[in-house]
């Protein structure tokens, strides 16, 4: 089972709001996680990022594969 780190789109139509989650990579995007580990939103005029950073770590330790763009979230935070 390849897991993933990836975003879960939340919100309104055209009004994106973003939440960080622990997927296997076979899930649909918006489909069933394994845990919600932050939040994402790109509309505010400096973006919001909360993550818990423990859980991150674990998941990252464990083998997740963190996309590219969680990625960039994840090094922007230090927690990479």
């Amino acid at each position: 089972m390849a897991v993933k780190m990836r975003l879960r789109r939340m919100g309104a139509k055209k009004a994106p709001f973003y939440r960080i989650v622990v997927a296997d990579g076979r899930s649909p995007r918006d489909g069933r996680v394994i845990e919600e580990i932050g939040y994402y939103n790109p509309l505010e005029k400096t973006p919001v990022v909360k993550i818990d950073s423990e859980k991150a770590k674990q998941w990252l330790a464990n083998g997740a594969q963190p996309t590219e763009t969680v990625k960039t979230l994840l090094k922007n935070n230090g927690i990479i």
